[in-house]
């Protein structure tokens, strides 16, 4: 194997492909390129102009956009390692990052994997085997039962030994597919059926176990590192308890819920763990511990691969692991000693999702437009987009990271806050306001987590209404957009100018709860505006390129403004918010549908299925129209009785809010209305 030195002689690899996309695959790219190693980006069609694809010194074209056809496709992946003279490979996390028959097709293709060896990945990606594996090496485990072949009867018999309330769970797969709490004995039988079938559906293995369910559980997690040559050390714990549905959201290192003493417990619980698999390379276990003892903590599960929240360990350990990965596979002994290891302040990650809390968290997507990403110091963001970047329904909706870290708890969680203000994804909805209230949360600033905070915090969260005064920037902008870039007819000029008295050009803006008149009169340099019929205020404003600045009555503020979606999109110094223009014309009142049920689109995806045709008499409750996006389905159906009009066709690729079908309701009997 050819490999290049580095400065301290140790022989590299010279080209890695990188077998991922996003931001993991832009964030192992900048790694690759600081230790001198060429890059190797892989992509689908509909990642053509990726971020992770432009910055790679190669890129080759697997396939379609589904991910079963490229990015998923083993073949094709070590094809290309191949063609390109790669001689390892990293697999990021997701995709084929912990498939065994791929790590086993790239050994016999003579190609490194950056990670475990396919049995590690074998054992470990079996939670019955994996179990029992680490008892053998004394890392305890939740009270439970957990071995192949159990029927629904000796599922039931063992539940009453182990204690409710008890965790049914697939030992195939993850993401929280298959899951089931039950606390009472009688529900047991069902939630076995209903999680058989879930997990056959999603990993092809109805194979379950139970667990006694830990009361108040928190998620912590522990970065390993091991060589070749049988050293394994420990780079301390991750807080991942701020979940939702079993999906992390919020994860922070050091736990704020250990002392030292469980701290050297739990990583050495995590190096026996490693150690149970002869493991090589970045790994992480996955403890459960009770906020009611945190002194007592039971593995999970290891995740054989890097996982997203690396970076919160990079930032208080100073260590790079994607690096660390590549010397572990090039042969090199781990040159740090557990004591060696120490972490320094704290660090704080958000991930930054391409979904809709205020519509129950439904996938969204767009075009970036625009993009305002954090800088400074203590900030970090790890990220796959750039402008121009189409968010589809094809991947998984994580878009970036940002990561704060600072000499305490919560300076980093200031911090992040602060950063994640300045965030701005303009053209597409994201969590990021969400992800700020719940760092608000009383129970977060101090530490007080659980895995059920999240869910329990949900239906508190309401996305703030635009003010007064962006929708005025809006109408501003929309405003200045009219003004001829030159010489013109005064009538042509929207200074409301007129024979007998001003008449304001009036800008028509709808939020989520509200359509409101814009009008204003005069010059950019000294205009009034008013919202309706409100006091009209003074108003000067300016646009250059996206950026807006606006006085409104003396007060000064500035915009970055793009439009994307029949909507203007704002950045502002708390956050982005979504403006839509609506044409007068548009006004339904008094209009040939007005009363019908309009079906629209809840998330961009694709329509799967049309359940009636046009013309078809249905009954509410009737399915019309199924939509899929990002492996998630979602039906719609008819809320009143009437005739359905079909917009689309099953294959069609939809757009948020796009009208998708439309129910006229039943005209009521003359003998009804008497």
């Amino acid at each position: 194997m050819t490999m290049t030195a580095d400065d301290g002689g140790i022989r590299l690899f010279h080209t890695v492909l990188v077998a991922n996309r996003g931001e993991i695959a832009v964030r192992v790219i900048r790694t690759l390129r600081a230790m001198g190693i060429r890059s190797v980006a892989v992509y689908s069609a509909a990642d053509a102009d990726a971020r992770h694809v432009r910055e790679a010194d190669v890129a080759v074209l697997l396939g379609p956009a589904a991910a079963r056809e490229s990015y998923l496709d083993i073949g094709k992946v070590v094809e290309a390692a191949r063609r390109t003279g790669a001689q390892a490979v990293h697999p990021g996390y997701g995709f084929l990052s912990e498939n065994a028959g791929f790590a086993a097709a790239l050994e016999s293709a003579g190609i490194v994997f950056l990670g475990p060896s396919a049995h590690a990945i074998e054992v470990m990606g079996d939670k019955i085997t994996a179990k029992n594996a680490v008892a053998a090496f004394d890392v305890p485990v939740v009270p439970g039962i957990a071995k192949p072949g159990l029927t629904d009867a000796d599922l039931i018999a063992a539940a009453a030994d182990i204690g409710y309330p008890v965790l049914v769970k697939p030992s195939a797969g993850g993401g929280g597919k298959g899951m089931r709490m039950v606390e009472d004995p009688a529900d047991l039988p069902a939630a076995l059926v209903s999680a058989r079938r879930e997990a056959a559906s999603a990993f092809g293995d109805d194979t379950l176990f139970l667990e006694r369910f830990v009361l108040r559980p928190r998620h912590i997690e522990v970065q390993i590192l091991a060589d070749t040559h049988g050293n394994v050390i420990h780079l301390g714990e991750r807080e991942c308890s701020l979940q939702r549905r079993h999906q992390k959201v919020i994860e922070e290192a050091p736990s704020p819920l250990l002392d030292e003493a469980t701290r050297a417990r739990i990583g050495a619980a995590a190096c026996d763990t490693a150690r149970s698999v002869e493991y090589a390379g970045a790994g992480t276990v996955e403890f459960i511990v009770s906020a009611d003892r945190p002194d007592e903590f039971f593995f999970m599960e290891m995740n054989t691969r890097l996982q997203v929240e690396h970076p919160v360990t990079e930032l208080v350990t100073g260590l790079d692991l994607v690096e660390w990965q590549v010397r572990v596979a090039a042969g090199e002994k781990l040159t740090i000693a557990q004591e060696q290891i120490t972490m320094t302040g704290h660090a704080i990650e958000a991930r930054v999702y391409a979904e809709d809390p205020a519509r129950g968290f439904l996938p969204t997507g767009g075009t970036v437009v625009d993009l305002v990403e954090p800088t400074g110091s203590g900030v970090r963001v790890d990220s796959g987009l750039r402008v121009g970047t189409i968010v589809g329904s094809d991947y998984d909706p994580m878009l970036a990271k940002v990561i704060a870290h600072a000499a305490d708890r919560a300076a980093a969680l200031r911090g992040l806050d602060r950063a994640l203000a300045e965030t701005a994804v303009l053209g597409v909805v994201t969590n990021i306001e969400f992800a700020r209230f719940l760092l608000a949360d009383p129970d977060v600033v101090a530490g007080r987590l659980d895995t059920g905070l999240l869910d329990r915090r949900v239906a508190d969260f309401a996305a703030a209404e635009p003010s007064d005064d962006q929708i005025i920037a809006a109408g501003v902008y929309r405003w200045l957009s009219l003004w001829p870039s030159g010489a013109a007819d005064p009538w042509d000029v929207p200074t409301g100018w007129r024979v007998g008295g001003p008449q304001p050009t009036t800008v028509r803006l709808a939020t989520a709860g509200r359509v409101v008149h814009v009008g204003i009169t005069g010059s950019p340099d000294a205009a009034v505006v008013a919202i309706e019929d409100g006091e009209p205020r003074s108003l000067t404003a300016s646009l250059s390129g996206a950026e807006l600045r606006v006085t409104i009555g003396g007060l000064g503020a500035t915009y970055r403004v793009a439009e994307e979606n029949e909507s203007l999109w704002l950045a502002t110094s708390s956050g982005v918010v979504t403006i839509r223009e609506v044409a007068e014309e548009n006004v339904r009142t008094g209009d040939a549908h007005a009363g019908d049920a309009e079906l629209t689109s809840p998330m961009p995806g694709s329509v799967i299925a049309v359940g009636v045709e046009s013309g078809a008499v249905v009954t509410a409750g009737t399915t019309i129209v199924v939509v899929e996006a990002m492996k998630m389905e979602h039906a719609l159906t008819a809320s009143v009785d009437g005739t359905v009009e079909i917009h689309v066709s099953a294959g069609d690729q939809v757009k948020v809010d796009q009208l998708l079908a439309r129910v006229i309701p039943n005209e009521k009997d003359e003998k009804d209305e008497k």
